[in-house]
């Protein structure tokens, strides 16, 4: 039931990945890392007062609408990327995560096939199966905020 929403989001990742450095660049003056999202600091880093990653309240009352727009696009695309990126993490088999990883750079199925020594029809059969567990996995639905959609 949501195979065709997570196609259609794999395809797109790596233009939303583009905005999201694009937005980031625009609205702070720098791209964040994503491995750096919600990393654990220790020592002097840990016990030092941090500010928000995020826009204050105030700085939120003073957006034009346009950089308003674009910081809404950027939580949305950074939640949708952050979760095709950990999606990997709910496959079992290793070929798999190679395929997943491969679809989400964007890689054709003659490419992943030539790149893995594999038929274009066993990408396909493989992509189908990727599809097929990430749909059921509740956890990583759930992370994209997908919604069922009729049929």
């Amino acid at each position: 039931m949501y195979v065709g929403q997570i196609e259609a989001l794999i395809k797109d990742y790596p233009w939303m990945r583009k905005e999201v450095d694009r937005l980031e660049r625009i609205l702070y003056g720098h791209s964040t890392p994503m491995r750096s999202w919600g990393v654990a600091l220790y020592g002097l880093e840990a016990a030092m007062p941090k500010g928000s990653s995020g826009k204050s309240e105030a700085e939120l009352r003073k957006m034009d609408i346009r950089e308003e727009r674009a910081f809404k696009r950027l939580e949305k695309f950074q939640d949708t990327v952050f979760a095709l990126e950990m999606a990997a993490e709910y496959l079992e088999d290793e070929k798999e995560k190679v395929i997943y990883d491969c679809m989400i750079d964007g890689m054709s199925f003659r490419e992943i096939a030539y790149h893995i020594g594999i038929s274009r029809n066993q990408v396909k059969k493989t992509k189908e199966s990727i599809l097929s567990q990430l749909s059921q996995k509740s956890q990583f639905v759930q992370l994209l905020k997908l919604e069922k959609s009729a049929g």
